[in-house]
């Protein structure tokens, strides 16, 4: 019996599922496309592969220029930290002499004398050690600057 009802009920649902042409409602139409149409589409699909492998290979070029010019930039860096050592530790040395040397100060024009000749000094070496310090921060910068061909588009801008 429930066989019966079953395939009664399925029946009346089928018999529902069709419009009054005795097409099933589920069934996909099948509809000539146009050949302009489909070649439009094809055209399309071609330009999107196109322009997606252009992006691809743009995003690959800017992810290596980015790799260099960090390397490039981390190089400089270090070099710079460096140089920033050196003259920390030159300058230490040169206030441990200068303290050594006040010791030995007998009066107080020998002092005023030796105090005036090391600020002259400090100063001289001081403005040497920026202009070394500007020249290596200028050097990075152009070094980082060529690596990521900022240079060659002002070149043909210019």
């Amino acid at each position: 019996m429930n066989e019966i009802t079953t395939s009664a009920t399925k029946a009346k649902t089928a018999k529902h599922m069709r419009d009054s042409f005795g097409l099933s409602k589920n069934a996909i139409p099948q509809l000539e496309v146009p050949a302009d149409f489909r070649e439009m589409i094809d055209k399309g699909v071609a330009q999107a592969r196109d322009a997606y492998a252009k992006a691809k290979a743009a995003g690959e070029e800017a992810a290596d220029l980015l790799k260099t010019t960090y390397a490039t930039a981390a190089k400089g860096a270090t070099g710079y930290n460096l140089k920033l050592i050196e003259i920390a530790r030159a300058n230490a040395g040169a206030a441990f002499d200068y303290a050594h040397e006040l010791l030995g100060v007998k009066s107080p024009s020998e002092f005023i004398a030796l105090s005036t000749a090391q600020m002259r000094k400090q100063f001289d070496i001081a403005s040497a050690q920026n202009k070394e310090l500007f020249a290596l921060a200028q050097q990075v910068a152009t070094e980082a600057a060529e690596k990521t061909g900022v240079s060659k588009a002002l070149n043909r801008a210019i």
